[in-house]
């Protein structure tokens, strides 16, 4: 458990910042809560019984004063494209560790292109997308790949019920948007393509009960990131399900509404991981429900793991890298199933 061990969480009163928030004092840490609203942050503050400390990437001097005393930072707020850098910084002047919920991709691959060297130099540990999209399918795939040394193919396909987007998803999209222009982005033969052709509409069999489902091909998201990053893979490809991929793009789709008593909402989802390697082919499969509420056991567990010295590494790493993926995933039950399948 936490031991009392002071976390800052940087967006604290977003969708998902709430759920990390919640999840950590839980696990016995005592989050800060951080942001540059400093009304919200207060009212939050007051109704858990907290420390607000309001800060602005802007200010790089109101950062190092949220983050004074802390054991470690988790970078909740979006667009990721304006915070994951200030924030990044800060963590390394305080010498702690950074974690970030980042599912877009630019931000992502900026974390790894910019601070993997200067990182593993100074011994810091920086994990970025440690969410539903980045995290968990990057330990899935991992698990999967058991003892194999490389593969040919990772397919992470995601099948939600239906995806409600909260206000930071849609802006945090409209900023990739923006950064990726008309263009989309594939990983494939071991490099990024920029493509301009439409992502195809394909088939996938999802285990039963599901089973086959119309999905959108090459819905890159940010597992095609971290995976590369460390498991030798040349193809890396994601796939969500029509339904979820309309539902996020349409402009009046609502945001989403908390069903039960932890803010959790109605949406269920279940991602299925295929690694391919000759003929021979190895599966995982996690199901759970809510992909924002499930992010914040997923980059608590990792914090606390970080905090113990449960890792391999050091550097700017994905999930599967710096911790025994297995290991992760079953500590995770009280909050996904899980089906491991190795051929």
């Amino acid at each position: 458990m936490g031991s009392g061990q002071l976390v800052l969480v940087f967006g604290a009163y977003g969708h998902t910042g709430r759920f990390v928030v919640a999840e950590l004092a839980a696990r016995g840490f005592v989050p800060v809560l951080s942001g540059r609203n400093a009304r919200t942050l207060e009212e939050l503050a007051d109704e858990h019984g907290l420390e607000a400390r309001p800060a602005s990437v802007d200010d790089p001097a109101s950062l190092d004063r949220a983050l004074a005393g802390t054991a470690a930072v988790i970078n909740c707020a979006g667009p990721f494209a304006s915070t994951v850098g200030p924030v990044i910084e800060a963590a390394l002047r305080a010498r702690i560790p950074y974690l970030d919920v980042a599912a877009e991709l630019e931000a992502n691959l900026d974390t790894f292109a910019h601070y993997r060297e200067r990182a593993r130099e100074a011994g810091a540990v920086i994990v970025p997308a440690m969410a539903f999209f980045g995290g968990l399918g990057d330990l899935l795939a991992t698990a999967a790949m058991g003892d194999w040394t490389e593969a040919d193919e990772a397919h992470i396909a995601y099948a939600l019920s239906n995806w409600h987007p909260t206000a930071g998803t849609r802006l945090s999209g409209t900023v990739s948007r923006e950064r990726r222009g008309a263009h989309r982005l594939r990983y494939s033969g071991g490099k990024w393509e920029r493509r301009t052709d439409a992502a195809p509409l394909l088939e996938w069999t999802f285990p039963e009960p599901m089973g086959p489902r119309p999905v959108i091909g090459e819905f890159t998201m940010a597992d095609v990131v971290t995976v590369p990053q460390h498991l030798s893979i040349p193809d890396v490809t994601t796939y969500m399900t029509a339904e979820a991929a309309r539902d996020v793009t349409a402009p009046h789709t609502p945001a989403p509404t908390a069903t039960d008593e932890s803010g959790r909402s109605n949406q269920t989802f279940l991602v299925d991981v295929v690694i391919r390697s000759g003929g021979a082919e190895r599966r995982a499969t996690a199901g759970g429900q809510d992909i924002y509420a499930v992010t914040a056991p997923l980059v608590a567990e990792a914090l606390a793991r970080v905090l113990t010295g449960r890792t391999r590494t050091v550097g700017v790493v994905s999930a599967g890298e710096i911790f025994d993926a297995p290991d992760f995933l079953h500590a995770l039950a009280p909050h996904i199933t899980l089906d491991l399948v190795l051929v």
